[in-house]
């Protein structure tokens, strides 16, 4: 089984960014923490991040084919893109959507999402650790 991590805008920044918010673990942190769950698990697994839009639709594009699962991060992308939905219904791969943050206690804007409409499922305000539960909620669904 092979999971792609995929991480949108200013997730490069964790630990600096509003750590009230998000946490003080670096984004270093979070790649290990998802590598060292998925040796454990069995897993592989790729971890991408990118600020540009199209370079997560290329990503995500990439995954045909070459990936059992989807978990992302779009960051502000899930707010605003059209395309990266469009992208993952397009490649037809389960998906997750993951926040740090609990986003449907934030502003107003944060809770829409975009990304929603094309994942199976959305884990928000568990920290980092929703990405472990992404996983993990993939890897029973996929089998």
């Amino acid at each position: 089984m092979k999971i792609v991590v995929i991480n949108g805008s200013n997730l490069n920044m964790l630990g600096i960014r509003e750590p009230d918010i998000y946490g003080k673990e670096t984004y270093s942190d979070l790649v290990e923490k998802i590598e060292n769950h998925c040796k454990n698990e069995g897993i592989k697994v790729e971890i991408y991040q990118s600020n540009h839009e199209g370079d997560l639709v290329d990503r995500i594009q990439q995954c045909y084919g070459n990936a059992d699962g989807i978990v992302i991060n779009p960051g502000a992308y899930t707010h605003t893109s059209i395309a990266l939905p469009d992208a993952i219904k397009a490649v037809g791969i389960k998906a997750v959507e993951v926040h740090i943050s609990d986003v449907d206690s934030r502003e107003d804007f944060r809770k829409i999402s975009y990304v929603r409409s094309a994942c199976i499922r959305t884990i928000s305000g568990h920290g980092t650790d929703g990405y472990v539960e992404a996983i993990d909620f993939l890897k029973e669904q996929i089998g």
